[in-house]
């Protein structure tokens, strides 16, 4: 094991199928010589060439596009959206082609396609840079999405993305690429639709996604002076989704909270809300499930206005000790 960054276990994720699998190509804006909008794939065209090592115009409906055309022919590209707010000028060709080509087709092409975005708020880099848009994709029969919270986690969860028959939209937090944790230096994977207990717990089940885990994590840490103890899951993808996990822990808690980034209405925490409401663990719950989320409004540029548009450790603290008082 050594202890490296989550942008470093991108990087060494996305280098190691380039060398196993002459099919795996990168592509998208900036991404060759000037390495990435967040530096990412620095050095990497140096190694792989640019005919691996794609940089494209800008338009993503035109990468995205391209990305679709190569899987369908035997290529699995990895396609970089600079940031997932842009998602949406690739909506048709993720959301009406690649999700849906195989089921349209009857099995006979596949879209092995990755699509890699950093997403969330904590940069200052405003509104249009700053959206948390992982359930607008969740809704889509067809794609598989995922969020890594650790280094180990997006190193595992990466390759599998990148073997996966099926499109995968990739969501690495910004202010994630600098944690370092400790990943193998042998080869791994991470199975989808697994999900992960960081911290045991009894009183309360805390389902937290991306950065929000270590928020959760940390508020569990302050509790537990307080002889609260907070069970904490990171599902790690939400398409395919381990129910299985939260239920069985909510049978054993009684209560739960979601805590998400993204704002509330609309947002994946209703649907782990109402999985959880049509499951046996419906009739153990002790009070209501509370969703502690960001706020309806679009991400402020000012650093304080943007820390409370989204949910910090200390709201995580508040909301769960009044869960417990009801």
């Amino acid at each position: 094991m050594e202890e490296i960054t989550y942008g470093q276990a991108v990087r060494d994720a996305m280098r190691e199928e380039l060398q196993r699998d002459e099919n795996v190509f990168l592509m998208g804006e900036d991404i060759g010589v000037y390495g990435g909008a967040f530096g990412i794939t620095f050095g990497m065209i140096d190694e792989f060439g640019p005919d691996r090592v794609r940089d494209t115009p800008i338009s993503e409906a035109a990468i995205v596009g391209a990305g679709v055309g190569a899987a369908m022919v035997g290529m699995r590209p990895i396609v970089e959206i600079m940031f997932s707010d842009f998602l949406t000028l690739a909506s048709d060709q993720i959301m009406n082609q690649a999700a849906k080509i195989h089921y349209m087709l009857g099995g006979k092409a596949k879209v092995p396609l990755v699509v890699r975005t950093p997403g969330g708020s904590g940069t200052g880099a405003a509104a249009q840079h700053s959206q948390s848009l992982e359930a607008l994709f969740a809704h889509i029969p067809g794609l598989k999405v995922v969020m890594p919270s650790s280094p180990y986690d997006v190193k595992g969860l990466l390759k599998t993305a990148i073997r996966d028959d099926n499109p995968v939209v990739f969501f690495e937090h910004k202010l994630l690429y600098s944690k370092k944790g400790e990943v193998p230096d042998t080869d791994y994977t991470v199975p989808f639709g697994e999900a992960e207990i960081k911290r045991s717990g009894s009183d309360i089940t805390v389902f937290a996604t991306s950065i929000m885990v270590h928020r959760a994590l940390e508020a569990a840490e302050q509790l537990a002076n307080e002889n609260i103890s907070v069970e904490v899951i990171d599902p790690k993808t939400l398409v395919p989704l381990d129910t299985e996990t939260i239920v069985k822990s909510v049978i054993k808690t009684g209560r739960l909270m979601i805590v998400q980034e993204a704002c509330k209405r609309g947002g994946f925490a209703s649907e782990v809300v109402a999985e959880v409401v049509e499951s046996e663990a419906f009739g153990y719950l002790d009070a209501p499930i509370t969703r502690v989320a960001g706020k309806n409004i679009p991400i402020p540029y000012s650093k304080k206005l943007e820390a409370a548009a989204v949910p910090q450790v200390e709201d995580i603290v508040k909301a769960v000790k009044e869960e417990l008082l009801q």
